[in-house]
């Protein structure tokens, strides 16, 4: 496929490479409809879009070939069983403390809902919001950047998820014109965020299949 990287491909799954700025389903208006899974589409007509990522977000990109795999891959999301994790570089230095037995992975553990009057945007609501849990460990730290490059596992699948839990925290991702402010937002052309691996049980051949994409950009971008 021109433009879109091939990860993995079989008679039941398809893995690509979502590039930044291209939206992962159509969105509303004719101007819209330029996206990642019609362009899949156009090669593998039975592909059908299991999750989403963000316009802005790149990285791993699973789509299911039929609707009988289509509906397996669908329970495997809802049950949490399948293994997602994204990295980012995001504003400062960020030093947090986790458990001794957590094998270095430090919780944010925030209720979200939607914004309505500034949608698309999400928000943390500790009264009314969905329970929303992101796992996260430090990658490492460019002090003369001062900038953090995480590693981010989302075990609930919110709107924005992780550009909010990250923003709440005090550690907004470079490059986010959406949550960050305007001084963290400018420091990147892009989102820093990247889908890099997708772990998950063939749902045909039952074998433990997993990928892994390296973000483009680099530490303290």
């Amino acid at each position: 496929m021109p433009g879109i990287e091939t990860i993995y491909l079989d008679s039941a799954l398809i893995v690509v490479n979502k590039p930044s700025g291209l939206l992962s389903v159509p969105g509303r208006g004719a101007d819209k409809q330029d996206c990642l899974s019609s362009r899949v589409q156009q090669h593998y007509p039975d592909a059908c879009v299991v999750h989403r990522l963000d316009m802005a977000t790149s990285g791993l990109f699973l789509m299911a070939r039929g609707t009988s795999v289509q509906r397996q891959v669908n329970t495997l999301f809802a049950s949490r069983q399948i293994l997602k994790r994204y990295e980012a570089v995001v504003d400062g230095i960020w030093q947090p403390d986790p458990a001794p037995d957590s094998g270095g992975w430090t919780p944010i553990d925030l209720p979200l809902k939607l914004d309505w009057p500034n949608r698309p945007r999400s928000q943390v609501d500790r009264v009314s919001g969905k329970p929303s849990l992101t796992r996260c460990r430090v990658l490492c730290v460019d002090a003369a950047a001062q900038t953090t490059h995480a590693l981010l596992e989302p075990v609930t699948g919110r709107s924005h998820q992780l550009r909010v839990h990250l923003m709440a925290i005090g550690h907004p991702i470079l490059g986010d014109t959406l949550y960050a402010p305007g001084r963290v937002a400018d420091r990147s052309a892009r989102l820093l965020l990247h889908a890099s691996e997708l772990q998950l049980q063939h749902p045909v051949t039952g074998a433990m299949l997993r990928w892994v994409s390296p973000p483009a950009f680099e530490p303290g971008l």
